[in-house]
């Protein structure tokens, strides 16, 4: 298994976040290309529907974009997602855990975050990767991995 890799950023409410602060517990940390987009919407809300579940199974859900702090708390505010979601506006902890990829729309190319998970465990190190998310199922699917281990 490989080392997570580390961070510091702050929250949607601006509270300091690494994982250094979930050191003995399990952290999935799911990237998503942008707040309020129904695709997004839609993962974003399974998680929070299954959080007690996941801290049940003491598993933190952090989830990371590169919208702003004002556009995280909105979108929290609007679909009431109580986890925190973190800031990467420059996109640094997208581009350590890999997740800058070329993507297409309209016919356009450009660079993005593309919408992957990691399951980071106790001792810090990458448990299960997946790079292939539908958001309706996701969260169940990462919720059923970590109570079949």
């Amino acid at each position: 298994m490989k080392q997570a890799p580390k961070f510091n950023t702050n929250d949607h409410l601006g509270n300091p976040q690494n994982l250094e602060k979930y050191k003995d517990q399990k952290v999935l940390i799911y990237f998503y290309p942008k707040d309020m987009t129904p695709g997004c919407t839609i993962e974003a809300q399974g998680f929070q529907d299954l959080d007690k579940e996941f801290m049940l199974s003491n598993t933190h859900i952090l989830g990371v974009s590169k919208d702003n702090e004002a556009s995280h708390q909105k979108f929290c505010d609007k679909h009431g997602i109580e986890f925190p979601l973190l800031m990467d506006t420059d996109t640094k902890i997208a581009q350590t855990y890999g997740v800058i990829k070329e993507k297409s729309m309209f016919g356009k190319k450009y660079m993005g975050i593309s919408r992957e998970s990691f399951l980071i465990n106790e001792q810090g190190n990458i448990e299960k990767h997946w790079d292939k998310v539908q958001p309706l199922t996701h969260p169940q699917e990462v919720l059923d991995y970590i109570n079949s281990q």
